[in-house]
């Protein structure tokens, strides 16, 4: 993610957004700020660290912002806004996976400190994706015979037990086993292991 991304702001309460800005650039971050779901959506997704958005907002609110989000882009660390009665709601973004909510009227410092712990997290995630993506790659270049060698590998069977169960030769396993490290890039079985649960990773291709 560029340093330079921006923090985006969804809310249609004008003083609200400004507020925000305010607050985000004295402490450097690069902001962008939208008046509503829709506006936010229509613009680059992709491009933004951190979503900021009203729980309660005309036209699309703030879960229904939070869902297609999360369909386009589940790196994205989202942030609500909840006013008085709207608690219930930021409840529910929460269990969708919103990194937290925060009550109006804000404090200064609780704001910052959730917003670095929400860009934190999106980077987190952001290098799970990559480990995920590249481990299923590997993966998928081995041969059909290899990916049964590498499972049997993984569940912890020796050489001997992995011939019994398919049916080959010990040394026939060890050229498998020699072969998936080379095609993983695998330097012991212990790399083996984690690139095979980096690949069952649930991700958002």
């Amino acid at each position: 993610m560029n340093s330079n991304a921006p923090i985006c702001i969804v809310d249609d309460d004008d003083d609200v957004r400004n507020s925000l800005r305010v607050l985000l650039e004295a402490a450097d971050f690069p902001v962008k700020d939208y008046p509503s779901a829709d506006a936010f959506l229509s613009d680059d997704v992709f491009s933004a660290s951190c979503l900021i958005a009203d729980v309660c907002m005309p036209g699309m609110d703030g879960l229904a912002l939070q869902h297609e989000v999360s369909r386009r882009r589940r790196d994205l660390p989202v942030v609500f806004l909840s006013g008085l009665g709207e608690v219930g709601a930021a409840v529910q973004a929460m269990k969708a996976g919103a990194v937290d909510f925060l009550e109006k009227p804000l404090d200064g410092d609780a704001f910052l400190a959730c917003i670095r712990r929400a860009l934190a997290r999106g980077a987190h995630d952001r290098t799970v994706i990559a480990q995920t993506k590249t481990a299923r790659r590997l993966i998928a270049s081995l041969t059909p015979r290899e990916a049964d060698v590498m499972e049997k590998l993984v569940d912890g069977l020796s050489n001997k037990a992995v011939a019994q169960d398919l049916g080959i030769s010990p040394r026939t396993v060890e050229v498998y086993r020699a072969q998936i490290m080379n095609k993983l890039k695998a330097g012991n079985l212990s790399d083996i292991v984690r690139i095979a649960i980096a690949a069952k990773a649930e991700i958002a291709l």
